[in-house]
């Protein structure tokens, strides 16, 4: 297993946010990747509940602030509802994913990983799933 360093950031290289993921081989592809952060974002938001959800894909229960997204109800978000989304979002340019300073645009590819590879995923558009 490899744990890998997710950062969100700005256009401008700002990052607004990092996680950490596990992913078991150190071959994978980006939809993998996108899963993996999507699933564990999910399953931390839904472990303890907090007022705010921070993560890549808006709840649709949630509206926009500027700590995260606020869940009104703090009920259990879906992650599978969440990761396609996500991945919808990806093929249709809600955001980018920048590894080792190359911009991947086949979620399919296989990626070699290891713990020092560069993730960046920079939002463009406001996202919002289940």
């Amino acid at each position: 297993m490899t744990t890998l360093t997710i950062k969100d950031e700005t256009a401008s290289g700002d990052i607004l946010n990092e996680i950490r993921v596990m992913v078991e081989n150190e071959r994978t592809t980006l939809k993998e990747i996108i899963t993996t952060r999507i699933l564990t974002e999910v399953k931390v938001y839904n472990k303890s509940k907090p007022e705010y959800f921070k993560g890549l894909i808006q709840p649709s229960e949630a509206e926009k602030t500027l700590n995260g997204f606020r869940v009104k109800k703090r009920t259990p978000i879906d992650g599978e509802r969440q990761v396609y989304v996500a991945l919808d979002a990806f093929l249709n340019n809600g955001f980018f994913v920048i590894v080792d300073d190359e911009q991947i645009t086949d979620y399919d590819r296989e990626i070699l990983v290891n713990s020092e590879t560069s993730i960046s995923f920079l939002k463009l558009t406001p996202l919002v799933g289940g």
